[in-house]
């Protein structure tokens, strides 16, 4: 069983994704499912077949133990990590060969808690990947983008597993998508763009922050997808084939 998290700021696509997922391997016919882990969503744009808020809805949170929002996502959160071993046999009861992991919204919650850290950790699986999702349109600029690649960098390190970032929208951000692919690939485009917004002691910094994100391999190169479109999903699920199979070449 090979399982996927799906993580990213809120709004870079993640749920979207999750479903893309999913439906591209069922059309392939493997056996996938979808796994919402976030309490607080409201609506989703595909059906979970195992759902957290089963056990865990935010708004019950708040009521039974008389939190705010904040207070309660914190809280439910990691009353998550404690109903792993029920949403596991869940998972299991499946067989599926393919489980794609939809997270919270607020990456922080998940990331950078013991309890996302224990999730992750602890979920039984032959192989598992972490997609992190940037949003074109947050990372418009070169100070946003070396910004969020931190962020992509930091939340692998500190899930520890293999990490892919993705560059979602690529159906409706083409030129954003473009230009930031740009600036992964070829570290003088991404200088010359930074120059032009930033100068002395914060362009150094910048730069030098850029350059060691790519000398020490933390993950620069993105997978630009379209959830809507499917652009982009063979090279991307060519890559998580790739890592399930210990770094063998996959061939569509």
């Amino acid at each position: 069983m090979e399982v996927t998290f799906v993580t990213g700021t809120a709004g870079s696509g993640k749920s979207l994704l999750t479903g893309a997922l999913k439906n591209w391997y069922v059309n392939r016919g493997e056996d996938a499912i979808a796994v919402n882990l976030d309490p607080g969503v409201v609506e989703l744009p595909y059906d979970p077949d195992v759902d957290v808020r089963d056990k865990v809805r935010l708004q019950e949170v708040m009521q039974d133990y008389g939190l705010g929002p904040n207070g309660a996502l914190i809280m439910a959160a990691d009353l998550t990590a404690t109903k792993l071993a029920e949403i596991q046999d869940e998972i299991d009861s499946f067989r599926a060969e393919n489980v794609i992991v939809d997270t919270p919204g607020q990456t922080e919650l998940f990331a950078f808690r013991e309890s996302g850290e224990f999730i992750v950790g602890e979920t039984r699986a032959d192989s598992k990947v972490l997609l992190f999702l940037l949003d074109p349109l947050l990372a418009s600029t070169p100070s946003n983008f070396l910004s969020l690649a931190l962020l992509s960098a930091s939340v692998g390190l500190r899930l520890k597993v293999p990490k892919i970032t993705v560059l979602t929208k690529r159906d409706i951000a083409r030129d954003g998508v473009k230009r930031i692919t740009e600036w992964s690939k070829d570290t003088k485009i991404f200088e010359d763009a930074l120059s032009a917004t930033k100068d002395g002691e914060q362009y150094s910094l910048y730069s030098e922050l850029f350059r060691s994100i790519r000398r020490l391999s933390f993950g620069t190169d993105l997978y630009p997808v379209s959830s809507t479109t499917q652009e982009g999903m063979i090279a991307l699920v060519g890559e998580m084939t790739r890592i399930a199979r210990g770094g063998e070449e996959f061939t569509d």
